[in-house]
């Protein structure tokens, strides 16, 4: 089983909430959700049952809808259908792939207030209107997204219990870990910017390391979120799709900013909102936006048209550049294992500092200008980072590279409400120029 920090946040909830709330567990699909709510459940609970919504009977579907006001019989045949006791305040009952079947999440609202058992619910997409236009919304829900397994959980996942905490404590005080330990933490990560977080694709990786099972596994996801697009953007799937496929091209540009004109000269963003929305609900990309004002807010000053697509999980992204071909002629495996990444295949790097940003409750942002008649005034920063009150920038770098004309300039114009620079790179930590220099494996702690 694999060890997720999520665990940790379900424990807090049930002791805090006691009943009152139900918890809703949202990520894309097959980054365990079902697994760590049920395991959860196993452990922690006399009993539960798990209602797969995906895959329901309509006997169990029709103790919802007309039984759903007569409690007492509503559990008894519960119960009764998947042959399990329940135990008042001592048994869970778990609503998976809840969006399927929006009733059930609207019965919570009696459910919760009833206060017999607990509630977890999983899901995704679980905000579209078509999942929730003729429900009302359970105030008393409370919602937590799964992730990825993030760097930690991955070292976890390797047997390495230590090395989370030793960088923690490399990071508090801003101290360099040697080159010895930085390298070995160095080809940790880059087996887990290869690998990435999905659960399947790591769980095949583990038996003897081998990158064509863990690509095999991160096929079959893919090949799973095209035929969800199909079977759930109703109406937009193949703008859905079309954004879809070209994200590797748009990564690999220097400027990752997501151009619809390579999609169709004549495509304009409000004909395309409703598909990166899809994505976004999904889980199936990280969007950054374009903060054009970082003194009066990274929301405030969003500009919605102006925005990157991020892979959710950059092992993903991998296989997804080379989907066609064999594991042994996709490149990126030996530029990463080898550090050779030319600046095209540095998309990588910026992809896996999103991903852990956003594994990590970050929204993304970006700040980017251009000024054709003032070259002095064009600047791109890769993220915009909030450190209590402050905006701190934030460059991902390749190690041949030590130029930061784009974080000089921003600090110099927005100085007065920013916090630390970080450059993000393969290197060690350092600092030199007021720049604080961190491994790539740190961005967690940003």
């Amino acid at each position: 089983m694999l060890k997720r920090k999520i665990y940790r946040q379900f424990a807090a909830w049930k002791e805090k909430s006691r009943g009152r709330t139900a918890l809703l567990v949202c990520g894309a699909r097959r980054t365990g959700k079902s697994f760590i709510v049920q395991e959860f459940a196993k452990n922690e609970y006399a009993s539960h049952i798990i209602i797969d919504f995906g895959n329901a009977a309509k006997e169990v579907k029709d103790i919802f809808l007309q039984d759903g006001s007569n409690l007492n019989l509503f559990f008894a045949k519960l119960g009764a259908y998947y042959r399990t006791k329940l135990w008042p305040r001592q048994s869970a009952i778990i609503f998976d792939e809840v969006q399927q079947f929006p009733p059930a999440r609207q019965l919570l609202k009696y459910l919760v207030a009833d206060g017999r058992y607990d509630y977890l619910e999983t899901g995704s997409l679980v905000g579209l209107r078509q999942n929730v236009e003729n429900i009302i919304i359970p105030s008393e829900e409370e919602q937590i997204n799964l992730y990825p397994l993030d760097f930690e959980e991955f070292l976890w996942a390797l047997g390495d219990d230590v090395t989370g905490d030793v960088m923690r404590e490399h990071y508090d005080i801003r101290a360099e870990l040697g080159q010895p330990l930085h390298r070995r933490i160095m080809n940790d990560f880059r087996q887990y910017m290869l690998v990435g977080g999905m659960p399947q694709a790591v769980n095949a990786y583990l038996p003897s390391q081998d990158f064509a099972a863990a690509d095999e596994a991160k096929k079959r996801i893919l090949e799973l979120y095209r035929k969800g697009i199909t079977k759930f953007a109703g109406g937009y799937e193949e703008k859905v799709m079309s954004i879809f496929d070209a994200i590797p091209g748009q990564l690999a540009k220097k400027e990752k900013k997501y151009n619809l004109a390579d999609i169709s000269k004549r495509a304009r963003y409000r004909e395309y909102n409703s598909a990166f929305m899809w994505l976004k609900e999904a889980m199936i990309v990280n969007t950054c936006f374009n903060a054009t004002d970082p003194n009066v807010g990274l929301a405030m000053s969003r500009e919605c048209t102006t925005q990157k697509c991020y892979m959710g999980d950059t092992g993903l992204l991998v296989t997804m550049a080379f989907m066609d071909e064999d594991f042994t002629g996709n490149e990126l495996y030996r530029a990463v294992l080898f550090d050779k990444l030319n600046v095209n295949e540095g998309m990588l790097m910026e992809n896996i500092v999103a991903q852990e940003l956003r594994c990590h409750g970050k929204k993304l942002f970006f700040y980017s200008r251009q000024d054709s008649s003032s070259r002095k005034n064009s600047m791109e920063i890769d993220f915009l980072v909030r450190q209590g009150r402050k905006i701190c920038p934030v460059e991902v770098k390749s190690a041949s590279s030590s130029r930061h004309a784009s974080l000089d300039k921003f600090t110099g114009r927005f100085s007065s409400n920013l916090g630390s620079s970080y450059i993000l790179s393969p290197r060690d930590v350092y600092e030199k120029g007021g720049i604080i220099h961190l491994p790539l494996y740190m961005a967690m702690f940003l």
